[in-house]
């Protein structure tokens, strides 16, 4: 019978910090957007810290729009940020195996909902200028929630230069989603204006 592996244990510690502003708690929810339920504490301070580890660099960390959010500070400094964050309910840790990884925290995730949808608007708003929608693909398979309050921004701008857009991505979308990509386009083409 094969001896049960030991859960990596881990402490958490603040330090001294007793306060993040809005700004800081979004850049470390985005940052850990891309580790959810796969890395941990230390991944994420790299990625915060913008670290040419070589793990980040291999996994494409190193494109996370918070990439080096924290470079002035130190790993350390980084860490105690993180800590306070799962000490007050943005991140949680879970063990898969035996390792701790992050994942949201309600709030925690509500936060980051609205921040990537947002990230995500914009980027959808650049692709206006051209005729090349095809990063609908990338939104297939992505959190339900996070898409109709993305669809839901698309139909907040009133711009009805997203109708062609919203014609690629209804194609390839799930039924549910594309009935509100739907509510959408006819929305904007009752209402919305060219600009």
């Amino acid at each position: 019978m094969g001896r049960k592996k030991q859960r990596v244990r881990f402490e958490l510690n603040s330090g001294d910090i007793k306060y993040l502003t809005e700004e800081q708690i979004r850049a470390i929810l985005r940052a850990a957007d891309e580790i959810i339920a796969t890395g941990g504490r230390s991944m994420l301070a790299k990625i915060l810290k913008g670290s040419k580890d070589k793990k980040v660099l291999e996994y494409g960390l190193d494109q996370c729009p918070v990439y080096g959010y924290y470079r002035d500070l130190t790993l350390q400094e980084i860490t105690y940020r993180i800590d306070w964050m799962i000490k007050k309910n943005f991140l949680e840790i879970e063990y898969r195996d035996r390792l701790p990884i992050l994942i949201f925290s309600e709030t925690g995730w509500e936060i980051e909902r609205e921040t990537y949808s947002e990230e995500l608007l914009q980027k959808l708003t650049k692709l206006l200028e051209g005729k090349d929608y095809s990063f609908v693909q990338e939104l297939k398979d992505r959190n339900r929630g996070m898409i109709l309050l993305l669809i839901k921004k698309i139909r907040q701008t009133g711009n009805a230069r997203f109708i062609p857009l919203l014609k690629a991505w209804r194609e390839i979308e799930y039924k549910k989603v594309q009935a509100e990509i739907q509510k959408v386009i006819d929305y904007l083409i009752k209402e919305g204006t060219l600009f």
